[in-house]
Order: C-alpha cells, then structure tokens, then sequence
C-alpha cells in the first residue's frame, strides 16, 4: 500500500491542483479577460489569510513528493497507529477522488463567477444552483475533503496540522466571503443563506 501512495498523492495533488486551480483559472481568465485570481498581497486580515493558505497549501505539496522520494520520513511525522490500517487508506484514497469530482463539478457551476479570492470590481452572479443548492461552498468542502484524504492515507501529526489549520483558514475565509455576498447581493443572498448550509 505504502509504494502505492507513494506514486498515487503526488500525481493526485499535481492534479488537483494543476485542474482545479491552474487550469480552471486560466479558462475563466481568457472568458471574462481578467485574472480570477484576485487574493490580496497586502499586510490586511484578508491579506494574511490568503497568505497562509498558500504556504499550506506548499507544505501539502512538499509533504506528498517527499513522501514519494523518502517513505521512511513518514515515521519522523509522528505517525498515529491507530489510523495507519489499510482498510482507512483506502477509505483515505475515496475521498480523495470524490473530493476532485467534487471541486471539479462545483467549479463547473460557477462558470464565470469563480474566481481565487474576492473580486471587488467586478460584480459576479451569485450561482444558487448544481451543487449551490445543497452548499453554500461546495469548492471549500471539496478541499476540506481532499485535506482529511491525506490525512485518512497517511495519518501523522504533520497531515493532522495541514489538516486543522486548512479547516481553520477556510472557515475564516468563507465568513470573508459571506460578508462580501451580503454586500453585494443584499436579500438574495440572505435568502439564499436560509435555504442552504454552509458547507453541507
């Protein structure tokens, strides 16, 4: 199982991200002939937040290749026992894949609207439909998904803290972004608020 991870995480991350980020963003980039990747790079809250997302989500990246090219590390990351069964790395590996179909399918519905941050100046449409109608942030659900998958295949203290502080970053984004849409949509997205939860 080890040698198969080994080869699987690093294609996996490679994939997702390079899918659901890079290449979602430079199709939405040549539609609406702007960036979406609209994250601040000042000393702000916002600004902080979008930073440390990314250095985690760096981490995770270095973390998977290093795993790849030196599986013996894995027992320097306080590996949890009681997790390290092949039967929860298979489960691990599910939830990846249902988190890429996932993040995948909810990028879809978004269409034009999506975008890596908040876009002050362009005024999107707020999208209540596909995934939309079941959660309120079906893409922040789908990283969450594919954050508690590597820590299901490979559980260690190092995947549980990429884990927590993903949580904890992307709740704190979501209520940044959910202030925005309150802003910008008014009562629709009030409305909206009622009728779908937040993640799932």
């Amino acid at each position: 199982m080890t040698e198969l991870l080994r080869i699987v995480l690093p294609i996996y991350f490679i994939v997702y991200f390079g899918v659901a980020f890079v290449l979602k963003s430079v199709i939405v980039a040549r539609r609406i002939g702007k960036n979406p990747l609209v994250l601040p790079k000042d000393d702000s809250a916002y600004g902080l937040i979008g930073l440390y997302f990314r250095l985690t989500l760096i981490a995770m990246l270095i973390y998977v290749v290093a795993y790849a090219l030196f599986p013996t590390w894995h027992d320097k990351f306080l590996p949890i026992i009681q997790l390290d069964k092949q039967t929860i790395k298979y489960v691990g590996l599910a939830i990846l894949f249902i988190s890429l179909a996932w993040t995948v399918i909810a990028q879809g519905h978004m269409k034009n609207s999506w975008r890596i941050g908040i876009d002050t100046d362009t005024k999107t449409e707020l999208v209540t439909s596909g995934l939309f109608a079941i959660s309120r942030n079906p893409i922040f659900f789908g990283m969450i998904l594919s954050l508690g998958g590597l820590f299901l295949t490979t559980p260690n203290a190092l995947t549980a803290l990429f884990l927590i502080l993903g949580y904890v970053l992307i709740q704190i984004q979501i209520r940044l972004e959910e202030e925005f849409l309150t802003i910008e949509h008014g009562q629709e997205y009030l409305n909206y608020k009622q009728k779908v939860r937040r993640l799932i």
